[in-house]
C-alpha cells in the first residue's frame, strides 16, 4: 500500500473539510493510495499551527510557497481564496505536482485559461472541487439520463439559492466585495457545472445579473446578489438557471428539474438523499413522480453505509472528491471534473456577465 503526502493551502471552512476527507477516505473506500496530512498553510503562523494541531497535520506554514516547494509534499489541495488559485497552481505544476483546486477555478476566465494551460503543459493530474454533483442521487440522475431512461432531454431548470445575505442589515464583508466573491463567482459555478454534467455543453444564453442590496452597514456592495439566465444546450434542449444568495428561506437550494420525452427527474439538495423520477409507464391513472431513496445500489453510497435511506451528508461529498482525486493519482490519469471543466464553467459565467451588460443573447463560443 503506497502513501501520498498531501499539502492543503487554506485551513478555514473548506480547508477543514478537505483535511477531514483525506484523514477518512482511505478507510472508507479502502484506497490503494493512502494520504498523509503532511502540511497545512494558513494566513498567519498562529492560525497555521492551530489548524495543524486540530486537523492532524505533521507541519504548518504561513507561506504557500513553502508548502508547494517542500520536497515531502506530493500533491496540492488549494482551498484558499479565488484570487490565490492561479499562482499556487502554476507553481505546483512547474514542479510536476498534481493539484486539486476548489471552485471557481480562477478569479477570472483569463486565470482559468492560464491554469488549464499550465496543467496541460505539466501533464499532471488536475481536478476541480464541484462537490454537489457527486451526491449518490445526482450521480444516479446522470446514469438515468445517459441510459435514456427519460428519453431525449428537452428542458432543464436549475437553481443554486441560499439566504445567507438575505438580511439587508448584515454588514459588508469580503463576500460583498469583488466580482469573484459575488453570486456569479460563488454559487453559480456549482449549478452551471450540474447543467453541463447532466445535459451537456451550453451554447448560448441571455442573462440578467443584479445587486439587490447595494448598501449595507459599513459600506457599498460591489458584486452581485442574484442572477438568472435562459440558455440553449448543444443537444437542443432549453434551460433556465437561477442563482441567489438573498433567496429568503432557502438554505441549500441546489435543485434541478429535467424533462425528457419519456420521463422527468427532480432533485433538491435540501433533501439530498432522495431523487424523484417520473416515467411514462403503466396506466395513466397510476402515473406520477416516485421518490427514490439513495442506498447501496447507487454510486458511492455503500462505502459509507449499508442501509438504504440512511443517507450521506455534505462531508461525505468531500470524501468522495478525495477518493476521485486519489484514484486519478493512483491510475495516473485525469478523472472528471478536471481543470478543463473548471475553465468551461468560468467561460459560461463570463458570457453571462457580458450578456447582462449587453442585455442580449450571446454565444459561448465567443468567450
Amino acid at each position: 500500500m503506497d502513501e501520498i503526502r498531501i499539502g492543503i493551502v487554506g485551513g478555514g471552512y473548506m480547508g477543514k473539510a478537505h483535511a477531514v476527507a483525506y484523514a477518512a477516505v482511505g478507510g472508507i473506500f479502502d484506497t490503494p493510495l493512502r494520504p498523509i496530512l503532511e502540511m497545512v498553510c494558513a494566513s498567519s503562523p498562529e492560525s497555521a499551527e492551530r489548524y495543524r494541531k486540530s486537523f492532524g497535520f505533521k507541519r504548518a506554514t504561513a507561506d504557500w510557497r513553502t508548502l508547494v516547494d517542500d520536497e515531502l509534499v506530493d500533491a496540492i489541495v488549494i482551498a484558499s481564496p479565488q484570487s490565490t488559485h492561479r499562482a499556487i497552481a502554476e507553481a505546483a505544476f512547474s514542479l510536476g505536482k498534481p493539484v486539486f483546486c476548489e471552485k471557481p477555478l480562477g478569479a477570472s476566465l483569463g486565470d482559468s485559461r492560464a491554469m488549464l494551460a499550465a496543467a496541460d503543459r505539466s501533464g499532471c493530474v488536475n481536478m476541480v472541487g464541484f462537490n454537489y454533483i457527486r451526491t449518490p442521487a445526482s450521480q444516479y440522475a446522470r446514469q438515468l439520463i445517459d441510459s435514456g431512461r427519460i428519453g431525449e432531454v428537452t428542458w432543464f431548470r436549475g437553481e443554486h439559492t441560499e439566504d445567507f445575505l438575505a438580511d439587508a442589515e448584515l454588514p459588508v464583508t469580503w463576500r460583498t466585495d469583488g466580482d469573484a466573491n459575488g453570486t456569479m463567482g460563488d454559487l453559480a459555478p456549482h449549478m452551471i457545472n450540474a447543467a453541463r454534467a447532466l445535459i451537456g455543453p451550453i451554447t448560448s444564453l441571455i442573462a440578467s445579473v443584479e445587486t439587490v442590496h447595494s448598501k449595507r452597514p459599513g459600506g457599498t456592495v460591489t458584486n452581485d446578489d442574484q442572477a438568472q439566465m435562459m440558455c440553449r444546450f448543444e443537444n437542443g434542449a432549453q434551460g433556465h438557471l437561477f442563482f441567489s444568495r438573498v433567496a429568503t428561506g432557502r438554505k441549500m437550494g441546489y435543485a434541478y428539474e429535467i424533462h425528457g420525452t419519456k420521463g422527468a427527474i427532480r432533485f433538491d439538495q435540501e433533501d439530498q438523499n432522495a431523487l424523484h423520477l417520473y416515467t411514462m409507464d403503466g396506466p395513466e391513472a397510476e402515473r406520477g413522480f416516485r421518490k427514490i431513496l439513495t442506498g447501496p445500489a447507487h454510486p458511492d453510497y455503500l462505502p459509507f453505509c449499508q442501509g438504504p435511506g440512511h443517507g450521506t451528508g455534505y462531508q461525505d461529498q468531500i470524501i468522495i472528491e478525495a477518493h476521485d482525486f486519489l484514484r486519478a493519482l493512483h491510475e495516473k490519469r485525469n478523472i472528471w471534473p478536471t481543470f478543463a471543466e473548471g475553465m468551461e464553467v468560468n467561460r459560461v459565467v463570463d458570457a453571462a456577465l457580458s450578456s447582462s451588460r449587453k442585455r442580449a443573447w450571446v454565444d459561448i463560443a465567443d468567450y
